[in-house]
């Protein structure tokens, strides 16, 4: 049993930059023999495994081959004759398809470092474009500092091309695309991200509508995600899985975004029950900051503030016809004077 370091802890070591996960390939041993070392298996489609002392992953060396549609439309190998080589070339770019053996010796069968020197993107084989999720994983890896700059070959545009032409990126698993989006919501870098989906060509059918990348005027994930939806008139999203905290975030953004000194109070005191004013202060606090709010925010930022300090508890005290009644009352109340 040979074990190597491999991936983008390999290529980040070789830039210079430090890794938050090693991944490790395990060549000639099988999940009988992994197990009986104390490792804990945790691959559903091939064999992936826990090291019993640090939790990091071990995979056994597999090959792959296409075998239908989507990211199930795959048969995997994984016996002791799979060779380290077999291994890195189903991988997705050459930068990504250095090992390190344990004494620290660089195996690089596909001249990954000479990429690496040349900042470029370049896909190992035609395997490539066996995995339609790559394409949108080559725009997620723009977002890391140390490879924003990188161009991609000539030969990889031509296969992102025809894995678009193919039609398989409709045939993805939503969740994964968004496991993509989010990692890059979460980036240095997520305009990028959304700027190479569109130059890439890779909008439809998950980002249909995007037209503007723009959307980094906050860290928060959530809030980025809503000013990328209000830079594309809340059109976004349709056939991902959203979570909650994105949604919510969004929501109450297209909600504040209707607010100006001209809105009518009637109008005014439904986006502010709608948005929940009392419960989601921090969340307004955040949205208001974004550019699309420039004219308005100091007033969102008043009500949100005057409405949160209002003491409703009395409210609990009163019957449940009356609440609504007397919740309008206290609003119009502090509408009047932040206006």
């Amino acid at each position: 049993m040979k074990i190597y370091k491999v991936g983008g802890a390999v290529r980040d070591s070789l830039l210079g930059v430090k890794s938050a996960d090693n991944d490790w390939v395990v060549i000639g041993s099988s999940p009988e023999e992994m197990i009986a070392e104390g490792y804990k298996p945790i691959g559903k489609d091939f064999p992936v495994f826990l090291h019993p002392d640090t939790s990091e992953e071990y995979a056994l060396a597999r090959t792959e081959k296409k075998s239908g549609t989507g990211y199930h439309g795959f048969t995997f190998y994984f016996g002791k004759d799979v060779s380290l080589e077999d291994d890195l070339s189903r991988r997705d770019f050459t930068i990504n398809a250095i090992a390190e053996d344990e004494s620290g010796n660089i195996i690089d069968p596909f001249d990954g470092q000479k990429d690496l020197s040349k900042k470029l993107f370049r896909h190992v084989s035609d395997a490539f474009y066996e995995d339609p999720l790559r394409a949108i994983r080559l725009a997620r890896f723009h977002t890391y500092n140390h490879l924003k700059d990188f161009t991609i070959h000539p030969s990889t545009i031509k296969s992102v091309n025809n894995i678009i032409s193919s039609g398989e990126i409709a045939e993805l698993s939503p969740d994964r695309v968004w496991s993509e989006t989010s990692r890059a919501l979460k980036s240095s870098n997520p305009n990028i991200y959304f700027k190479k989906i569109i130059s890439l060509g890779l909008k439809d059918p998950f980002f249909k509508h995007l037209n503007i990348a723009l959307c980094d005027s906050h860290e928060d994930h959530e809030i980025r995600w809503s000013e990328l939806q209000i830079n594309n008139n809340f059109e976004l999203g349709q056939k991902l899985p959203i979570p909650n905290q994105c949604k919510t975030a969004a929501d109450v953004l297209k909600n504040i975004s209707k607010i100006n000194m001209e809105t009518k109070e009637a109008d005014l005191l439904s986006i502010l029950i709608q948005s929940n004013f009392k419960r989601n202060k921090e969340l307004i606090d955040k949205l208001a900051i974004l550019p699309n709010l420039k004219e308005s925010k100091n007033l969102i930022l008043k009500l949100a503030s005057k409405i949160h300090n209002t003491d409703l508890s009395f409210l609990s005290e009163i019957s449940k016809e009356k609440i609504e009644a007397e919740k309008t009352k206290i609003y119009s109340e502090i509408i009047s004077k932040c206006k």
